[in-house]
């Protein structure tokens, strides 16, 4: 069984277009598929993936409803588990956020870079302390951005100092806990209570690195991503399946965590 907890996908009309302009943006990078439901569903059939968390990000306050009336679209798709996002600049964010509960979305999306906000921002904290209040899983972007390398807006330092605003909510860091930034994951992040997903890390993170934090951090807290349709689910497993961990550790990682935190 396998569960993506990091997928991205864009309502038809404007998929290709957007995955196009990603694509440009991050240097030529080629995704896997074309950034629409049906075609990251089709690829999850056809590797056995079982359930993928889709990932929306409202790039600025305009965009938030429409994104999140897309996310809520996909509320009854087998297959999809589809996450909300807000805009920190948005004048109703916190209206939103209770929108999303009562439509029932287990969780939102945050990109420092995209969004343009450090994670550590006191004017964050009112709106970490509603989603704490709402217990909405918070994933967030975590490290260097390849399209936006400069100022990084999501450290890991940067995530644990707001982690106690959060409570017992999950709070997910994504892409091994900071993209780029592993070794300081291993001295900041390893130990406490975040989780740590594992999106665009195969060919780019040394294999001892992910098991040095697997292993310092503790495999009930890593959670399988892929970063689709950047990566793929299949290589992103088979680099855990790789790994210098116990096959108990692997199916935590790869579905039986995300299971539990998603309650499927």
């Amino acid at each position: 069984m396998l569960i993506d907890f990091h997928t991205h996908v864009f309502p038809e009309k404007i998929a290709e277009r957007a995955v196009a302009s990603l694509a440009a943006c991050a240097g030529g990078a080629k995704p896997y598929h074309n950034g629409g439901v049906l075609s990251l569903k089709s690829f999850l059939a056809e590797k056995q993936v079982d359930r993928a968390v889709v990932l929306n990000i409202a790039t600025n306050p305009k965009q938030q409803k429409n994104v999140n009336d897309f996310a809520i679209s996909l509320l009854n798709d087998e297959k999809i588990i589809p996450f909300g996002s807000i805009h920190p600049d948005s004048l109703d964010v916190f209206d939103e956020l209770e929108r999303l509960k009562a439509a029932g979305i287990k969780g939102i999306k945050l990109h420092p870079d995209y969004q343009n906000f450090f994670v550590d921002e006191k004017r964050m904290i009112p709106i970490y302390e509603k989603i704490a209040e709402l217990n909405l899983i918070t994933v967030f972007h975590s490290g260097v951005d390849i399209g936006f390398p400069e100022p990084v807006h999501c450290t890991p330092e940067m995530l644990k100092n707001v982690l106690d605003v959060f409570g017992n909510t999950p709070v997910v860091a994504a892409h091994f806990g900071g993209y780029l930034l592993w070794q300081d994951v291993l001295k900041t992040l390893c130990g406490t209570k975040i989780y740590i997903d594992t999106a665009f890390s195969y060919g780019r993170i040394p294999p001892k690195y992910a098991e040095n934090i697997i292993k310092a951090h503790g495999a009930d807290k890593i959670l399988l991503g892929s970063d689709m349709p950047w990566s793929s689910t299949e290589n992103e497993a088979n680099l855990i399946k790789a790994l210098n961990i116990t096959y108990e550790d692997k199916e935590k990682i790869l579905f039986r965590n995300a299971a539990k935190l998603l309650d499927v």
